[in-house]
């Protein structure tokens, strides 16, 4: 082994991806629930044994040097491995523990993800659940930060396919299958007991748009149809989006998990669009996340909601 193979190790790694998340010696001491001399002690003895500064200081607080990004980027997937090969180890114990962080979209907030605790407290209760809300590129970064361990994220079929292999590139992605869209309708309308509907019918209306992603299925939807819609209304919000519609001032491409999330209002129809412009859904982890038991178990779990989502929903082939 050289110098700088002595250097590292698991503490060491840990100790700078700290430093990295926190912006400061004293945040990072703080994470970790050590003294922050602790932390400064330990970045002195990385830096004598690599031979080259890991941090730096600017005005009041300290960066991370090129070698410290460097170690820092490397981080997660070490510490993934090692969480790996402990939770391996507890399972031989006859151990029980662990802890899954979970960040999902909106919509799977109110449908999938409660199950999902609920599954993995009653199956695994030494396990800590925690979860967070956020749309699929803050999710995907919050696995790469090590903030997260399993994130639930979308891609429409108009993504590139290549935004998704660049944003989770060196992640595991695994694909679960499709949600259908919906385009949410007043009742009364010509158009509401079509399934699937043609979007063509609905050239002239009013439309309201979601989030960036949503709305550019939107555009892109209406596009392939020959038209570009008069968007009125923006908002994220699912029963705004249903009480606009009920009142007649707009329509809306919503997923079917969206819609599943409450009672369907009185006065609106939900027919699908065709099976192509139904959205893939992904669990994203580290790469070798599923060999840590708690986050194995979850993945499992997820997957099982998610296909017993489709089922409720009548499930069809997503588009490859």
């Amino acid at each position: 082994m050289n110098d700088v193979d002595d250097a590292l190790d698991a503490h060491a790694l840990r100790v700078v991806k700290a430093i990295a998340d926190a912006g400061s010696i004293t945040g990072a001491a703080r994470s970790l629930g050590y003294s922050q001399p602790a932390v400064s002690q330990q970045v002195r003895r990385l830096e004598r044994r690599a031979g080259m500064p890991i941090v730096e200081r600017v005005g009041r607080g300290v960066r991370l040097t090129e070698a410290g990004r460097v170690l820092a980027r490397h981080a997660a997937t070490v510490t993934t491995a090692l969480d790996a090969a402990a939770g391996d180890l507890a399972e031989l114990r006859g151990l029980r523990a662990g802890r899954v962080r979970i960040v999902a979209f909106p919509s799977a907030s109110s449908t999938v993800v409660p199950r999902v605790i609920a599954a993995v407290t009653a199956r695994r209760p030494g396990v800590s659940i925690s979860f967070v809300e956020a749309e699929p590129p803050e999710a995907i970064a919050a696995v790469r930060e090590d903030r997260a361990d399993i994130a639930l994220t979308y891609s429409y079929p108009g993504d590139r396919r290549e935004h998704l292999e660049s944003a989770a590139s060196g992640l595991s992605v695994h694909p679960m299958g499709a949600d259908d869209t919906v385009v949410v309708v007043p009742a009364d309308h010509p158009a509401a007991s079509h399934d699937p509907i043609d979007l063509s019918q609905l050239a002239g209306e009013r439309w309201i748009a979601g989030c960036p992603q949503c709305r550019g299925h939107l555009l892109e939807a209406c596009e392939r149809a020959g038209f570009t819609p008069d968007i009125a209304f923006e908002t994220d919000n699912f029963i705004a989006v249903e009480n606009l519609v009920a009142q007649g001032v707009g329509m809306a491409i919503l997923p079917r998990m969206a819609v599943a999330s409450l009672p369907m209002l009185s006065g609106i129809a939900a027919p699908r669009l065709p099976v192509a412009e139904a959205r893939t859904l992904h669990l994203v982890t580290a790469g070798g996340a599923e060999f840590v038991p708690a986050v194995g178990a979850s993945l499992e779990i997820m997957a099982a909601e998610l296909a017993a989502h489709r089922r409720l929903s009548g499930e069809r082939t997503a588009p490859r």
